[in-house]
């Protein structure tokens, strides 16, 4: 698509809206479905529209991450709520934490310096102790935790979750997406744990152009959340 503006700007919607309106040209923009995109945060509605007033003659969405998540928010988690909170909670039943490789022992110890504190974490933060398990084979979780997990998905809300979402599948982890969210570790760390194991193998046999590619693209999408999240509570 062209670009079809000249200026943008942030201001006030409507009284009955509340919030705030990113204008192009003095219209508010709308999500791709159409629906109105009302930001409760100044912050983020200006780094919206930074976003947009940085687009050249060609507009690349991939190239507005704080737009798409806003988006995500009001197109699909609005709608379909109960499904994105099923596939966001799901994956604490097989989460990247909780299965620990058995051999090499310098990986062996690298994920348990990293990951076990995050489990301890979240064994506090939300009353939900996970199993580590040795090897790939799955291994139920306890009910409790599991229903625990979930209830702090459901917490919530729309524009939260739409980070929370993208977080827990660039991560593998809703353990590391929460602790993200909740500013318990920041972007790179989110990263780091994330990819560990492929950091480990990338050290000893070198990386290939696709898996560079790859990597830069999934930090690139947890920074992205990170950052929505700061800007939607400042």
């Amino acid at each position: 698509m062209k670009r079809f503006y000249k200026t943008t700007s942030v201001e006030p919607a409507p009284a009955e809206a509340g919030g705030f309106e990113v204008r192009l040209d003095n219209r508010p923009i709308r999500s791709p479905a159409k629906a109105p995109l009302v930001f409760k945060s100044w912050p983020l509605a200006q780094a919206v529209a930074a976003e947009w007033e940085a687009q050249a003659e060609d507009i690349d969405p991939n190239a507005m991450p704080l737009m798409q998540l806003a988006s995500t928010a009001v197109d699909l988690i609005g709608k379909g709520r109960q499904a994105i909170v099923d596939g966001v909670a799901a994956y604490a039943e097989t989460d990247l934490l909780c299965y620990r490789a058995e051999h090499p022992q310098a990986l062996v110890e690298r994920q348990a310096q990293a990951w076990q504190p995050l489990l301890d974490w979240a064994a506090l933060r939300y009353d939900a102790p996970l199993h580590v398990n040795a090897g790939l084979m799955p291994k139920p979780q306890p009910p409790d935790a599991l229903r625990a997990l979930r209830h702090a998905v459901e917490a919530y809300d729309d524009w939260t979750l739409s980070a929370l979402q993208t977080a827990t599948g660039s991560c593998g982890s809703l353990i590391v997406a929460l602790a993200l969210v909740e500013g318990r570790i920041d972007a790179e760390e989110a990263f780091a744990v994330s990819q560990l194991d492929e950091t480990f193998q990338i050290e000893a046999w070198g990386e290939d152009p696709e898996a560079t590619k790859r990597r830069a693209a999934l930090r690139a999408d947890i920074n992205a959340c990170r950052r929505f999240v700061d800007l939607l509570r400042a």
